[in-house]
């Protein structure tokens, strides 16, 4: 019996979390300096798989890009009904 399993691709939202940093005219490197400043242990090689959608996201990340970027928390999720 094979056990290996392919992993279905759930929803991305990694255009999203681009288009909300690039707005704010933060580089991968810089926002990821931010969030290290408030506590968010996290490199920036993480977060491209972020925005590529090889990671999910975590929810402590999530939250603190939403005071960053002072949006709510449907930007993070547009277009992805």
């Amino acid at each position: 019996m094979n056990m290996e399993q392919k992993l279905r691709r759930d929803r991305c939202m990694g255009d999203n979390l681009k288009r909300l940093r690039q707005a704010r005219g933060l580089s991968q490197e810089k926002l990821c300096a931010e969030l290290q400043r408030r506590g968010c242990d996290i490199g920036r090689t993480t977060y491209a798989k972020y925005e590529s959608g090889e990671l999910n996201i975590r929810v402590s990340v999530l939250m603190e890009l939403k005071r960053i970027y002072s949006c709510e928390y449907d930007e993070f999720f547009a277009g992805l009904e």
